[in-house]
């Protein structure tokens, strides 16, 4: 361990040349840089937000949305039949037309019958409108709670203005109580987010994401060891000012404010568009690369979490595609499509579409769902570096 632990803190790599962990020790009583072991304070605190999402669910953003005349949809169960059951857990849950013409023949049934019968048995598994209502909300409270902050924190900060002070006197920076609870109060919410994802609601990408969540994870912990929290800072809050936005959109499709839906989307749309393609590359990456370059020179982790940005900024634009390949269909069709990730089904669409797929007639595109459909964001969602 102790071999380890010298291979995996070795300074040449963490530290700028001449830096060692002996210069950065406390400099003064009552100040002090920033240490590994406090990121440990994160994990019983994602327990708190944990705790305090379920109580906020259940006082506050149930009665909200009971308010807005939302209920849990009592989906129809699927009838008891061992044989379709089994197909469904262990060959396919969205059988072909080949699948159910064999499963017709052997349970003497119509087609149509067990087509449906997959359909319910799918809807079964599936989320409430209510209850994305109340994980949205949440989301959105959090979002606008931590980009408020982070906007009032860094309005009074100096590399807010100029992001050159960002690496003046670099790594010899003193953590303020700011500082710190911004990142980790960021850090134990995404903690609490991989926590929470084998209870929230069941999404395709659930790999995608608890794969994201444990990047930004890293991200956010290895920036706060090799202590540039400062540019930190504000990379989460240029990825913290469209979150809020996108759940606020979520809310307003479910409660079946259309109108309302579109226009947050177009505007979290412009808002992303703005912090991603302009304001991340040509201020923060443009201090990360340049400026720092400048004023501290490179060394081995400087070009990892640069090379991690640049990444970043890569997801950035494949997202913003798809985001404007959505606006663009919203436009054509007259609403945003919907996210087939967790939308309940509807009876016409699927037999319309098994009975195109017989005739060998192309697929029909999906159908616009306004009123209960998940709001159409794929697996960028939360994309927090």
């Amino acid at each position: 361990m102790a071999a380890f632990s010298a291979w995996f803190w070795n300074e040449r790599f963490w530290l700028p040349h001449n830096v060692t962990w002996a210069d950065l020790v406390d400099p003064a009583p009552g100040l002090e840089y920033p240490k590994a072991g406090h990121l440990l304070s994160a994990l019983p605190l994602a327990f708190g937000i944990f705790a305090v999402r379920i109580l906020f669910e259940r006082f506050i953003a149930r009665p909200c949305a009971y308010m807005l005349r939302i209920q849990a949809e009592v989906s129809r169960r699927a009838q008891s039949n061992a044989v379709l059951e089994k197909v469904f857990t262990s060959i396919t849950k969205c059988p072909d037309s080949r699948h159910l013409d064999g499963l017709s023949k052997q349970l003497d049934w119509e087609v149509r019958k067990v087509q449906r019968w997959f359909r319910h048995r799918r809807n079964q598994d599936k989320p409430s409108t209510l209850t994305k209502f109340c994980e949205s909300m949440w989301r959105f409270t959090f979002y606008l709670c931590i980009f408020t902050y982070g906007i009032q924190f860094l309005w009074q900060s100096t590399w807010m203005w100029d992001t050159r002070h960002c690496w003046y006197n670099y790594p010899y920076q003193v953590l303020s109580p700011g500082l710190y609870y911004f990142y980790v109060i960021e850090l134990a919410f995404y903690w609490a987010l991989m926590f929470s994802q084998f209870t929230d609601i069941k999404r395709k990408d659930f790999l995608i994401m608890f794969i994201h969540h444990l990047a930004t994870v890293g991200l956010i912990s290895f920036s706060y060891v090799n202590n540039m929290l400062r540019v930190g800072t504000l990379v989460m809050c240029v990825h913290d000012a469209s979150d809020f936005l996108l759940e606020a959109a979520k809310l307003a499709n479910y409660a079946k404010y259309q109108r309302v839906c579109d226009s947050l989307f177009v505007l979290f749309g412009v808002v992303f568009f703005a912090t991603r393609l302009v304001i991340f590359p040509f201020w923060i990456l443009n201090t990360t690369l340049f400026e720092s370059w400048e004023i501290i020179g490179p060394y081995p982790s400087w070009w990892l979490f640069n090379s991690l940005l640049l990444v970043l900024q890569t997801l950035h634009i494949i997202w913003s595609y798809l985001i404007a390949r959505i606006a663009f269909k919203a436009i054509v069709r007259g609403k945003v499509s919907k996210d087939d990730r967790s939308d309940i089904e509807s009876s016409s669409e699927e037999e319309t579409d098994t009975i195109r797929n017989k005739r060998s007639s192309p697929p029909s595109p999906k159908r616009e769902n306004g009123t209960n459909g998940h709001f159409a964001s794929g697996a960028w969602v939360q994309d927090h570096w």
